[in-house]
């Protein structure tokens, strides 16, 4: 765009130095005239000429403003098959992160990012390469008169890990916000057993060794919280620790997620009443956002999907298909500018989708595989992470760690080494990812590592 719009300027510019050399001529020629006067020339010759410049002068204008407004429409001379022809394109806006990434149109080495391109409506291959980075690659759908955006996010071949706790660390749990860690330590002495938080929107890690980069919010002192099944309250800020006694006696304790409890709430009287006012405050934001879609849309969802999760700006579902079928396009006529290239509007039970509620733009992501929790389980430890961009998923499989696109495209492997269960997060501002491993050392009790990605 910024490329029209500057070659439009620069028409427009030698346009108006022309008119100043037209209005230079025109003097010349009354000049000339004034003096015609005096030499006796028939006044209505000299009228004659002026009319005609004037003429000269206001079809040059009009042929350069209409020159420039189809060239900032996306008209562009080209010679295909050595004939000229004006056509009308379309721009691909393309963008990488980091900056820099080489574009290769079909193939060909056209730019770098960032930069706007002019095509001829149709589908291109648009790959994005860096050095030290993964390929981007996507098919891309031009439209005369519209802008496309290519938007690439490259990943580092060979990331960076770093451990960012020395203690061993039983288990991980991340809060409904997606930002804070829970787990417990039950390898140290009874001041350094307990449970601890991890606040992931963070910038600071600890430096020396031995330091934590994490909260202890409780510790052994009372009760055995290091052997404790622990539960997040549906807005982050509070701990339900359930520790299991003699004679099948459970005790239940509240606790906040952001301080030391130095006398931790024993709520084991009242814990049914805890757990189900967190249960239908689960129920009501899942309804609340689900209501937040069209009637149509409520209507095919509470059929068709079961909901995963959803995306951090709460724009888009990521869901298992319930049943097979076809979905009905909801919003018409289709928004401009959106690549449909990747839709997917025919569903296959099992299969992982991702729905964007805005643009009404369905995608697959994963082929059928076996049910997987919803987002009603609290504890839920699923394959599907979503990236704090809300345009990628964190998938682990195979026993790797992979991010891939919100539509099915750049599976991308960002880790292969050895890590404990699904266990794989991202930091809230998308820089690292948090796992637990010991690195396949069995001597070693497993810690937090994070995976750089930037």
């Amino acid at each position: 765009m910024l490329q029209g719009l500057v070659s439009t300027l620069g028409i427009v510019l030698l346009f108006k130095r022309k008119i100043q050399c037209y209005n230079y001529i025109e003097q010349f020629f009354i000049m000339e005239h004034h003096e015609s006067e005096q030499e006796n020339i028939p006044q209505k010759q000299s009228t004659k000429k002026q009319i005609l410049l004037s003429v000269a002068v206001l079809i040059l204008l009009v042929s350069v403003t209409t020159l420039a407004i189809l060239y900032g429409k996306g008209y562009r001379l080209g010679f295909p098959k050595g004939e000229p022809k004006v056509s009308k394109t379309g721009i691909l806006h393309v963008t990488s992160i980091p900056v820099g990434g080489q574009v290769y149109i079909d193939g060909h080495l056209t730019t770098a990012a960032n930069n706007t391109i002019n095509l001829t409506p149709g589908k291109y291959n648009v790959k994005i390469t860096k050095d030290g980075y993964s390929d981007w690659q996507k098919d891309i759908e031009i439209q005369k008169e519209v802008v496309i955006n290519a938007d690439a996010l490259l990943f580092p071949k060979a990331p960076t890990l770093q451990s960012i706790s020395t203690l061993g660390i039983e288990s991980l749990l991340i809060d409904p916000s997606k930002t804070k860690l829970a787990f417990k330590i039950a390898s140290q002495s009874a001041k350094r057993n307990g449970i601890y938080v991890l606040d992931m929107t963070s910038r600071t890690f600890p430096v020396l060794a031995g330091q934590s980069g994490s909260t202890q919010v409780v510790d052994d002192t009372t009760d055995e919280f290091s052997q404790a099944h622990i539960s997040w309250s549906p807005d982050g800020k509070q701990l339900l620790a359930s520790i299991s006694g003699a004679v099948n006696t459970t005790t239940y304790y509240l606790l906040k997620a952001d301080s030391f409890n130095e006398t931790p709430q024993d709520v084991t009287a009242t814990v049914t009443s805890v757990t189900e006012l967190w249960t239908t405050q689960r129920k009501d934001k899942e309804a609340a956002l689900v209501k937040s879609l069209k009637p149509a849309v409520q209507k095919y969802a509470n059929k068709n999907f079961r909901i995963l999760s959803w995306s951090p700006d709460e724009t888009k579902v990521l869901y298992q298909a319930s049943e097979s079928g076809q979905m009905d396009i909801f919003l018409k006529p289709r928004r401009i500018g959106n690549n449909l290239l990747y839709e997917r509007r025919d569903l296959e039970k099992g299969a992982i989708y991702v729905y964007d509620t805005n643009e009404d733009i369905n995608t697959r992501i994963v082929e059928p595989i076996e049910e997987l929790c919803t987002i009603a389980v609290p504890d839920c430890i699923a394959p599907f992470t979503w990236f704090p961009d809300s345009s990628h998923l964190i998938y682990v499989h195979d026993k790797k760690i992979a991010t891939i696109e919100d539509d099915g495209s750049n599976l991308t492997t960002i880790y292969a080494g050895p890590f404990i269960n699904h266990y794989a997060y991202p930091w809230s501002d998308g820089s690292k990812i948090v796992i637990l491993t010991n690195l396949n050392n069995v001597a070693v009790s497993p810690t937090l590592y994070t995976i750089g990605l930037k």
